[in-house]
């Protein structure tokens, strides 16, 4: 029984603490030391748009001329893509932009996101780099929302909200993505009054050009960029307004893998950082990302402490049920991913959250046992998706609220 008892209490705390603790104390901390920072509409510095491509035939052209046309001043814009040795029309549709802002590197050879980015930034000629992806759809005025935190010389880093396209939500997987991110919102609210944000959105995320150093191809850079900025004493804050949308993912495997390559990414770049890492953001980082990859253990532990117990109480044997029927709703959840059927809330919560949790556990192997991905294709039914930008009224409701936004359709290639 004592045994029991014991194994029950490390694994609901262990999971208590990831999801509720973690949260809790960036509140009280930020109660007693919230940064505060200088905010100017007016700031308006040369800025380059920096963008990898790699086989983006049906997103790019949209993206550029999207891009191209934020309410930003034009002589104070330049895009710069990358084509990592894309072997469909991407460069074609690059090739037949005409604008003077835009400047196209093809590259011959593949090396991967990181690569291509890296090398972009060394010919920028902006003060500051703003990173996006091929097929995330920005706001007009979502660029001049992050660069106005950009006139305070503390701030370093800014990164924007990413959301799930409203398209994605009748399925199970965008569901569940969509509960994970209103989540992952309220965590970075709390990070950025401490002026400290963990990691970005790889989508959208601006940094200044003098702190940016290249970065490791076999790192994520939303993660290695904040994670240098931050511990060399400058501010990352998170910009809520400025929102990007994404599709999500029909497909169950397309997303285990996405998660599994985010954290094992992630799990590396923690090894390999962690002597830069000190003080706030070395707890955040234990606490937000290494006992969160780390949740199937007490998950398991909590429920072999349930197991036992039930030979012996009610309350065990409550605990077990209440346990059994949440794998059974995730079980649900993925037969109806896998089978494209529409799916509620009371199965795509669960199902997301194993998924997540037992894709993380592989990722944080796969770092340890020498798995590295540099080089990794995009999730194809992530692609061509509608335009779902936010427009001003609904940005307010967004910081307000945290919940979806609406769409209006993008022009086609």
């Amino acid at each position: 029984m004592t045994l029991a008892y014991t194994l029950l209490v490390i694994g609901a705390a262990w999971l208590v603490y990831v999801y509720v603790g973690y949260p809790l104390c960036l509140w009280i901390l930020a109660r007693f030391r919230s940064v505060q920072h200088a905010v100017d509409d007016s700031y308006l510095p040369f800025v380059s748009v920096l963008i990898a491509a790699r086989n983006e035939e049906k997103d790019i052209g949209w993206k550029v001329r999207q891009t191209l046309g934020w309410a930003y001043p034009k002589d104070r814009l330049e895009v710069l893509v990358a084509s990592d040795a894309s072997d469909d029309r991407t460069d074609e549709i690059l090739s037949q932009v005409s604008d003077p802002r835009l400047r196209f590197i093809p590259i011959e050879s593949r090396g991967g996101k990181v690569r291509a980015l890296n090398r972009l930034a060394r010919i920028a000629s902006g003060e500051l780099l703003f990173f996006t992806d091929a097929n995330s759809d920005i706001a007009p005025g979502a660029l001049r929302l992050i660069v106005r935190h950009f006139a305070d010389p503390r701030v370093g880093c800014v990164t924007g909200c990413d959301r799930t396209a409203s398209e994605s939500l009748e399925g199970v997987i965008g569901a569940g993505e969509k509960t994970y991110w209103d989540y992952e919102a309220i965590v970075n609210e709390l990070e950025s009054r401490n002026g400290s944000v963990l990691v970005c959105f790889g989508a959208i995320h601006c940094v200044r050009r003098s702190l940016y150093v290249d970065c490791d191809p076999d790192l994520a850079n939303d993660l290695e960029v904040p994670m240098r900025i931050g511990s060399r004493g400058y501010s990352v804050l998170w910009e809520p307004k400025s929102v990007c949308v994404e599709k999500a993912t029909e497909s169950a495997s397309e997303e285990f893998k996405r998660r599994r390559r985010i954290c094992g990414q992630g799990a590396l770049g923690y090894a390999r950082l962690m002597r830069t890492v000190r003080g706030l953001r070395a707890w955040q980082f234990f606490s937000r990302k290494l006992l969160r990859w780390l949740a199937v253990c007490p998950a398991t532990v909590a429920f072999a402490g349930s197991a036992i117990l039930s030979r012996h109480s009610e309350l065990g044997r409550n605990l077990l049920a209440a346990q059994l029927a949440f794998y059974l709703a995730a079980a649900i959840g993925w037969m109806c991913a896998e089978r494209g059927w529409r799916g509620t809330y009371i199965f795509a919560l669960p199902f997301y959250f194993v998924l997540v949790h037992l894709a993380a556990f592989l990722g944080v192997i796969d770092a340890v046992v020498g798995r590295r991905y540099a080089t990794w294709n995009a999730a194809s039914l992530t692609r061509g998706q509608p335009v779902v930008v936010a427009e001003p009224h609904v940005l307010e409701d967004l910081l307000a609220q945290h919940s979806s936004v609406v769409g209006v359709t993008k022009t086609g290639d």
